[in-house]
């Protein structure tokens, strides 16, 4: 057994007023080394699992938490994901026990499990309700997304200073661009010239200028705070307007990339749902909002 470090104290939290999705009241907390989480008891209630009456267990327990330690969920769970599952310890605000938490990152790789499962047909019927639950969470929810609603809810945002800031685009670009591999899937332009009533000739044909600019709206401006404004400045325009690679060659492997996925995930869920083009931008706003705007906490429902 590991010798145990001492908890770090939460600076900003929602034990006064949770966080709400969807209806559900989520305590999360921002930890003093800018770790965002959701308490154990909110974790579980994202995920529409009632509380467990088993005692918290200390951080250096390697068992995993009661919501992935069902055996049909093993083929699903990474070793990385174990390792991302640990409890972690820390003092709230004002409170003298020791709390356990989740980092809030851990919610929609825990939302990608059960809808592999279910997609895989492995999912018992008890855990049908979970799935659907995950559905809803993983539209409007990815990596940074999450970090933003916590940073939002818990007032953080207006003690987040530039180096904080820094860290986080550092974390999502590489210093130097990588080699250029496929990121935006075709289904991310279709669905966009369906709901613009252009006609589709496929990926060859150049297309429309102005869906760059709807890219910079849907994607980089809501993907992290200030990444596009960081990218236009390491990726700048030529003098015939071209960049010299794409913005998303920035991007790390461990954070950037399976952000911009998970976020290219909800937004093409939300493009197919979505019968007209403005119908999408309000969806869009709602379960994506601008991270430099006031977060209207919604779903969608439609």
């Amino acid at each position: 057994m590991s010798k145990r470090t001492k908890p770090l104290k939460a600076i900003a939290g929602t034990q006064d007023q949770p966080l709400e999705i969807g209806g559900v009241a989520i305590e999360c907390y921002v930890l003093e080394d800018e770790t965002r989480v959701l308490s154990r008891s909110g974790f579980q209630a994202a995920l529409g699992r009632h509380r467990t009456s088993k005692k918290h267990q200390p951080d250096d327990v390697v068992s995993l938490p009661a919501f992935l330690a069902a055996s049909n969920l093993n083929p699903f769970i990474s070793k990385d994901l174990v390792t991302a599952s640990t409890p972690i310890a820390f003092r709230a605000p004002a409170r003298g026990p020791i709390a356990y938490g989740f980092r809030a990152e851990l919610l929609p790789k825990v939302c990608e499990v059960y809808l592999e499962a279910r997609e895989a047909r492995a999912l018992l019927p008890s855990q049908e309700h979970i799935a659907a639950q995950a559905e809803t969470l993983i539209r409007g929810l990815a990596t940074i997304g999450i970090i933003a609603l916590i940073d939002e809810a818990t007032g953080y945002q207006e003690i987040r200073d530039r180096q904080a800031l820094h860290k986080i685009l550092d974390a999502y670009l590489l210093s130097e661009h990588a080699k250029w591999a496929k990121r935006f899937p075709d289904e991310f332009y279709k669905q966009i010239f369906r709901l613009r009533r252009w006609q589709w000739q496929g990926m060859k044909v150049n297309r429309p200028s102005v869906v760059g600019r709807y890219t910079n709206d849907i994607v980089w401006d809501r993907l992290a705070p200030g990444i596009r404004m960081e990218l236009e400045q390491r990726n700048p325009k030529d003098e015939s307007g071209r960049r010299l690679v794409r913005h998303h060659q920035y991007l790390t492997d461990d954070i950037g990339h399976p952000a911009l996925q998970a976020h290219l995930h909800g937004v093409i869920a939300l493009l197919r749902a979505s019968s007209t083009w403005d119908g999408f931008k309000r969806n869009l706003q709602r379960a994506y909002p601008k991270l430099n705007k006031q977060l209207p906490l919604l779903l969608i429902d439609d």
